[in-house]
């Protein structure tokens, strides 16, 4: 039986690359945005939160900084609700960049919302597969386990990071050069993990990209 996932994003049209590294493993993506409707997670095997606009920094007490994105509360509030139920019934989540800052927020964590540092983080020129840097994955972790790979070349594209970890999340990757947190899992969970960059984009070319939502498709048994 395939494995049906549901994906969030805030607009439909963006999520399409997402769709395809699914169906690329054998998984039938299902596209939500907020406003269409009740959804009920017992219809879905797994939660795939997507990258997008910046989370409302008000989500974890501070105003917002000159640099930060106009937020998108509709969205927040969508995925915050459903990432909070899909772990509390052990339901694989994978998070790709601004759902990483998410499920670390609706976790109780906190963001940086402007890294000194941004363009190291983005990719340059048009091709979003290309990699913008390193991030050093951490020994004894799930996504070590996965990528069978102490290094990943990464395609991250993003300005802001997580500062502080939410409840039951670790880190495992950060970038080597300026120890940015490039990805995060919560142990005890049949599949909890986050990271920063956008494997979807990669997942095509790269087996080690590809492991990552082979795995997470797995995990839904």
């Amino acid at each position: 039986m395939t494995a049906r996932v549901l994906v969030t994003s805030g607009d439909k049209k963006d999520a399409g690359r997402y769709g395809d590294a699914l169906r690329r493993v054998g998984a039938e993506p299902v596209i939500r945005t907020p406003g269409g409707g009740p959804v009920e997670l017992d219809d879905f095997g797994g939660l795939l939160l997507t990258g997008g606009t910046d989370v409302n920094p008000a989500r974890y007490g501070e105003t917002a900084r000159a640099e930060t994105e106009p937020p998108d509360d509709a969205l927040d509030e969508f995925e915050m609700g459903l990432a909070r139920a899909a772990i509390e019934r052990d339901l694989p989540v994978f998070a790709i960049c601004r759902g990483m800052q998410l499920l670390n927020v609706a976790l109780g964590g906190t963001l940086i919302q402007h890294l000194d540092g941004a363009a190291r983080h983005q990719v340059r020129g048009g091709e979003k597969s290309e990699p913008a840097h390193s991030a050093r994955v951490e020994p004894a972790t799930k996504l070590r386990a996965i990528a069978a790979a102490d290094v990943l070349r990464v395609n991250s594209r993003h300005h802001q990071a997580v500062k502080s970890l939410g409840a039951g999340l670790i880190v495992s990757a950060r970038d080597p050069e300026d120890d940015t947190i490039e990805a995060a899992e919560m142990p005890g969970k049949r599949f909890v993990v986050a990271v920063q960059w956008h494997p979807e984009d990669q997942a095509a070319g790269d087996a080690a990209e590809r492991r990552i939502f082979e795995a997470f498709v797995e995990a839904m048994g």
